[in-house]
């Protein structure tokens, strides 16, 4: 830290297991996240009496949906020409280099995918065990922001997805891609999802909002893609196409998600005046 400024020049792998095998930071933040998450939901779980089992099984699904959905979203909504000539790179963990496939983990995964491919994994599981889908939902959902912090901060260690220059006095120069400081929108994000997180968990507390069936989900869709979307204007545009866009793919990506929310939020209400009337 010098005058302000943090200078970030973390290598973001933790050991080479192989040569062609290393182990990242990313990679264990994003499991890390994913274990805390289901630490969470099976206390949840444990509460309620539910048996755990279910999220076994539940966590399967959860696990390949953010997975696919995380690596199809990037691939269809930032990079689809690339993707389209590459296809083998869409589906494995390598990368063409010099005419012969490298492993080089997967290059690139869209929250808003792993959002869509974790929703069509839920309600995949529902439909095949018989589960109320909103009930499930408001449960997982209250783990979903706490996940997300971790893989975040996970970018942040890869020095990836950082934000516009800030005006020199303070912020983090990314020393592996150049020497300007930049907001840290990564750290901005985590900090977002840990409250967001802090704040769904206190509301499931009280027993009037788990009668509120998608209440929390509602709600987790309009704070997080709201947190989102704003955080957007700080951060660097992904690829070229996004610099003659007012708003960018993430911001877009993020608005049908707000506007869902906004309805499950709202939904028990409607259906109070309906009962009333």
């Amino acid at each position: 830290m010098k005058d302000g400024v943090l200078y970030w020049n973390m290598d973001p792998v933790i050991v080479q297991i192989t040569d062609t095998f290393p182990l990242k930071y990313y990679g264990l933040l994003f499991v890390s996240g994913l274990f805390l998450g289901y630490l969470v939901v099976k206390r949840i779980y444990q509460k309620e009496n539910i048996p755990v089992t279910q999220l076994d099984k539940l966590l399967t699904y959860i696990v390949i949906g953010t997975v696919a959905g995380a690596r199809l979203g990037h691939c269809l909504f930032y990079e689809p020409g690339y993707y389209l000539n590459h296809p083998i790179e869409i589906f494995l963990p390598v990368q063409e280099i010099n005419g012969s496939y490298r492993f080089t983990g997967y290059q690139g995964l869209a929250s808003h995918g792993g959002a869509i491919g974790v929703l069509l994994a839920i309600a995949l599981y529902c439909r095949k065990y018989k589960i109320r889908l909103l009930w499930v939902l408001d449960r997982i959902a209250i783990a979903i922001p706490l996940t997300g912090a971790f893989i975040r901060f996970g970018n942040f260690m890869n020095s990836e997805i950082y934000g516009k220059p800030t005006n020199g006095n303070w912020g983090v120069v990314f020393m592996r891609d150049d020497l300007i400081a930049r907001h840290p929108t990564q750290l901005y994000e985590a900090l977002a999802y840990l409250s967001i997180f802090v704040v769904l968990m206190l509301l499931y507390r009280s027993e009037n909002v788990r009668q509120k069936s998608g209440y929390l989900f509602g709600l987790f869709l309009v704070l997080l893609f709201t947190a989102r979307f704003l955080i957007e204007f700080f951060k660097e545009n992904q690829v070229g196409f996004e610099n003659n866009m007012t708003i960018n793919m993430g911001q877009i990506l993020s608005i049908p998600f707000i506007l869902l929310g906004i309805f499950f939020v709202f939904r028990n209400r409607m259906q109070s005046v309906k009962t009333i009337n």
